[in-house]
């Protein structure tokens, strides 16, 4: 079960936050501060899983952006670190061109997107092709 997932840029700025598990806001506020600068200050040649606390924390690197991701210790980590390319994947498709920009002004389609993917912190769906269509015939209907 993944436990939470952030997107942060290259600087350490938080630009998504979605948790899967209730945790009081000061401790979420703690811990993602603590992963962002444990995930920035490891090189390229360490492992991108490393157990902490209670969980086993996964992340990824893509040019500007990092995934980082708690999952529970009985959790597939190469499965979730492949996840990460199927988000951005999906994400690159709905937002041609994708930049850290585009995430920032577009908040709301983002988390819908996750949410299409990801529910109660199981992966629900990998199509990026069923996890845009609800979202795109959103778009449409607001023409």
């Amino acid at each position: 079960m993944i436990k939470f997932l952030l997107l942060v840029n290259k600087h350490g700025q938080l630009r998504i936050s979605k948790h899967y598990q209730y945790m009081e806001k000061e401790d979420k506020q703690r811990l993602e501060k603590e992963l962002i600068g444990i995930c920035l200050k490891r090189g390229d040649k360490k492992s991108s899983f490393l157990e902490y606390q209670d969980f086993v924390l996964i992340y990824r690197c893509y040019v500007d952006l990092f995934f980082i991701a708690g999952v529970t210790k009985d959790e597939n980590e190469i499965a979730i670190y492949e996840f990460f390319h199927l988000i951005l994947e999906t994400l690159d498709k709905y937002f041609p061109k994708l930049s850290e920009v585009d995430i920032q002004f577009n908040l709301d389609k983002v988390h819908m997107i996750l949410d299409e993917m990801i529910i109660n912190g199981n992966i629900v769906e990998t199509s990026p092709v069923r996890i845009l269509a609800p979202i795109q015939l959103l778009d449409t209907a607001k023409r």
